[in-house]
């Protein structure tokens, strides 16, 4: 188990970092944020020489592959972190310097216990992108067929396992301070993080998704997922059809090939909610790097890869979904309050009224407008402090949802400045709603729950005493790592001492040091 020392001393290195590269101003500069929190990003920055243009992807880069996950979260974030910072996070996404491909070689053979050679007939040394924990090349199989392999970074499991366990620590003592911190949940952000990141370090499982989502998607046209090749696929190592297309984020490219970017950009909104909505199992990586288009102008074929991070919504939450989205694009937010409630998002002492009158300051500017005549900003911080002002605490199962709907927004945008989200959006969450919650859909669903509940009975009866939580909005969270709280430590020894003494003399201390060392380096 990590001591209190390591991870004090791994966050006041980190930053460090943050602060060479200009990148704590944002911190401290944020009304939200904890007094004690910008104490020590204070502390950490003491003596430092802060860059006067912030290189966000440069800190995060050098921290470690847990804040490069982050760092890519906030690069679809734009509305959050501004303009200039989300531009300079994308280098992270496909832009990192690539493993030596001796040590790939490695990794390769030691994985599948086989020579290189008795795997592929041919593989390019030199990789076709690079991220934080994976790196591509181009290969060609013994039967001639063109793939792209994907091949983990060696020991990335055991540093990522390293930062995270610090990252858990750190969010269990921002939570402990309680108001704003305690209402975002970080603990539980960590711990989903951390959930879908070790997702993705089983190949076998990106592997697995992929084919669901291509079983999901059979119908659908103009939507492929590369096929995998499962011979040549582990743990560590994933093998695909290579794709020949366009990026997405090529609008360059993808205008001179004659593709209408309307059209494209309608297209992903669709192909979004389908997933989301009829599904509940939907790609939830979409950034501009992970899509591609093919195929002639008249039939464009959008082809997503890398399916490391997918999500899942069970049946009644998208119901909820669904019924939000529909009651915001025609005005019924009494209906939209009532869902969150039902869902428990809102704590029962607050009213539906007051909540959808809440939700009418917010909702009606946005409705008949395009996107480019919205302010994402404005919108967020009014949705934002709905949530301050009603106590709702943060959904981290709906946190991958919000992710993605903001990345397919983003992109839409990118092909169609004039897209109108909720025109688009409408018809299909109306079609799905009439099909889901019509006179039809209501019979069968109630025949079958009948039948399933007279099977259950016996089952039941003898249960009948054991007690149920009410079923809410969320599932219910996993249990979170114990972490001890080093003032409530501090104050079982000394009830009058106070908790931040001991943190924030630890914390000096560490600044002073580190401000010491870069000192007597650069004399040297």
């Amino acid at each position: 188990m990590t001591s209190t020392a390591v991870h004090i001393a791994r966050l006041l290195k980190w930053g460090r970092v943050l602060a060479r590269h200009g990148a704590l101003r944002g911190i401290e500069n944020d009304r939200n944020a904890p007094a004690p929190v910008k104490r020590i990003c204070r502390v950490a920055r003491f003596g430092a020489r802060q860059s006067p243009e912030p290189d966000y992807a440069g800190a995060f880069q050098e921290i470690g592959p847990a804040a490069i996950k982050l760092g890519q979260a906030l690069a679809t974030r734009p509305d959050l972190v501004g303009e200039i910072p989300a531009r300079n996070l994308l280098t992270l996404q496909d832009s990192l310097p690539p493993v030596p491909f001796e040590a790939i070689r490695a990794q390769i053979e030691t994985t599948f216990g086989r020579p290189l050679d008795a795997i592929f007939a041919s593989i390019e040394e030199a990789p076709v992108g690079a991220a934080s924990i994976a790196q591509v090349h181009r290969a060609v199989t013994p039967d001639g067929r063109t793939v792209a392999v994907k091949v983990l970074r060696p020991g990335i499991r055991e540093q990522f396992s390293r930062d995270v366990e610090t990252y858990e620590w750190a969010a269990a003592h921002l939570e402990a301070l309680g108001g704003e911190a305690a209402r975002l949940r970080p603990r539980a952000v960590i711990a989903n993080l951390k959930r879908w990141t070790l997702r993705e370090f089983d190949l076998r499982r990106e592997a697995a998704s992929a084919s669901e989502l291509a079983d999901a998607m059979r119908g659908i046209e103009d939507y492929n997922v590369p096929a995998i090749d499962w011979d040549r696929t582990n743990g560590s190592v994933l093998t695909v059809e290579w794709i020949d297309g366009i990026k997405m984020s090529n609008l360059p490219a993808l205008r001179e090939a004659g593709y209408d970017l309307p059209a494209l950009a309608r297209r992903l909104v669709l192909t979004f909610l389908t997933q989301a909505i009829s599904f509940g199992f939907f790609h939830a990586d979409m950034h501009q790097g992970n899509l591609f288009v093919r195929g002639g102008p008249s039939h464009p074929t959008i082809v997503a890869i890398d399916f490391g991070i997918m999500g899942r919504i069970n049946r009644q939450a998208r119901l909820w979904l669904a019924e939000i989205l529909y009651g915001l694009t025609t005005g019924n937010y009494r209906r939209v309050a009532e869902i969150h409630f039902e869902a428990q998002y809102v704590p029962s002492y607050h009213t539906v009224e007051e909540f959808a009158t809440a939700l009418r300051a917010v909702g009606e500017p946005m409705r008949g407008k395009p996107v480019s005549e919205l302010s994402v900003g404005q919108m967020l911080d009014g949705l934002f402090a709905i949530t301050r002002d009603f106590d709702m605490a943060v959904q981290p199962h709906l946190l991958l949802l919000q992710k993605t709907m903001v990345m397919v927004e983003g992109l839409a945008t990118a092909l169609d400045p004039d897209i109108n989200m909720w025109d688009v959006s409408g018809p299909f969450v109306k079609g799905w709603i009439r099909d889901e919650l019509g006179p039809e859909a209501v019979i069968v669903d109630r025949l079958r729950e009948d039948v399933d509940t007279l099977l259950r009975l016996p089952a039941l009866v003898r249960r009948i005493e054991e007690r149920f939580p009410p079923k809410g909005g969320a599932p219910e969270q996993a249990p979170l790592p114990e972490v001890e709280i080093i003032w409530a430590r501090r104050r079982d020894r000394k009830p009058e001492s106070n908790h931040w003494g001991g943190y924030a003399m630890a914390a000096i201390l560490g600044g002073a040091a580190a401000w010491a060392t870069t000192y007597w380096t650069l004399l040297a």
